[in-house]
C-alpha cells in the first residue's frame, strides 16, 4: 500500500471484496475483484514408440506462456472405478523441478504420463495435462493384445476383433485416433484432430474383446488396459472402405447425388 494506491500481485486465484477506508470514517463503494489462473499444461512425450528399454522425453509446456513454474511428472494408472486415470508421482519428482523436461529411462512397455506445473507460495498447481502415451512393442509385455483378421489393413466390409489377455477379470481397448479420414473423394482428406477413446465409445465391448465395425475409414492406434493397471503392447490398425462404381470428386459431388 503506497498513499492511496494499493497494488495487487497474486499467484493464486481468487474473488474478493474491496473498498476504501479514511482516516476520518469515510468508506468508498464497494468492487468485486477476481483473480484467475487459467493456465494449461500440455504434455509430449518422445518417441511416441519406442524399442523395448529406451529413454523417454517428457516435455511441459504451460499455456500461456509464462516464467516461474515448477513442474511435476506422473504416470496414468487406469483407473475403472472412475472410466478415467488416476495419477501417480514418477520417482524423483516429488519437490518438482524448474526443467521443463523429464527423462525416463529403460522404458519398456506401453504406457502414459501427465504433468502439471506450480508456482506461488502457497502453491497453486494447474490441472493435470492431457494423458499421453508412449506405445511400445514389447516382445513380453504385461498384458496383450491380439487382432483378428491378424493384419494392419481391413476393409469396412468386415468386422475386427481384439482381444485382451493377461492377468485380469477386468480390461477396456483404448484407441488414439489421429485425424479423421472422409469418404469422399480418392485423396481421403485428413481433417487434423486427436482423439483418445474407448472401444464401447463406438462399438462393443465384450469382456476382454472389443468388436470393430466401421463404415467410415480411419487408422488408430489401439492397445489393452487392465483393472490392475497393466498396459499392452500396441498396434496400428487401419480400415479402408471399398471402392465402388459411384465415384465422386469433391464434397459436393457426393450430395448432388
Amino acid at each position: 500500500m503506497t498513499g492511496p494506491s494499493c497494488t495487487i500481485n497474486s499467484h493464486w486465484p481468487h474473488e474478493s471484496v474491496y473498498w476504501c477506508e479514511s482516516g476520518s470514517g469515510e468508506f468508498s463503494n464497494a468492487v468485486n475483484i477476481s483473480i484467475n489462473d487459467e493456465s494449461d499444461s500440455v504434455l509430449t512425450v518422445s518417441p511416441s514408440w519406442l524399442n523395448p528399454g529406451a529413454s523417454v522425453t517428457l516435455s511441459c509446456e504451460v499455456k500461456p506462456s509464462s516464467a516461474g513454474w515448477r513442474f511435476y511428472w506422473y504416470k496414468a494408472v487406469p483407473d475403472f472405478s472412475k472410466d478415467n486415470y488416476r495419477y501417480e508421482l514418477l520417482p524423483g519428482s516429488i519437490n518438482g523441478s524448474v526443467e521443463n523436461s523429464f527423462i525416463i529411462h529403460g522404458q519398456k512397455q506401453t504406457a502414459g504420463f501427465a504433468c502439471r506445473a506450480g508456482r506461488g507460495n502457497p502453491e497453486y498447481l494447474t490441472d493435470y495435462s492431457e494423458s499421453t502415451f508412449v506405445w511400445a512393442t514389447d516382445p513380453h509385455p504385461a498384458a496383450s493384445l491380439s487382432v483378428s483378421p491378424d493384419r494392419e489393413q481391413h476393409f469396412t466390409s468386415e468386422s475386427v476383433t481384439l482381444n485382451c489377455g493377461g492377468n485380469s477379470a477386468e480390461w477396456r481397448v483404448k484407441r488414439f485416433r489421429d485425424g479423421f479420414i472422409s469418404f469422399w473423394d480418392e485423396y481421403y482428406e485428413i481433417i487434423s484432430g486427436h482423439r483418445l477413446s474407448d472401444c464401447s465409445d463406438s462399438w462393443e465391448m465384450t469382456g476382454s474383446s472389443c468388436t470393430i465395425n466401421s463404415n467410415l475409414s480411419f487408422k488408430s492406434v489401439f492397445w489393452c488396459e487392465s483393472g490392475s493397471g497393466e498396459f499392452s503392447d500396441a498396434v496400428n490398425i487401419s480400415v479402408h472402405g471399398m471402392l465402388t462404381h459411384a465415384f465422386f470428386h469433391s464434397p459436393e459431388e457426393f450430395y448432388r447425388n
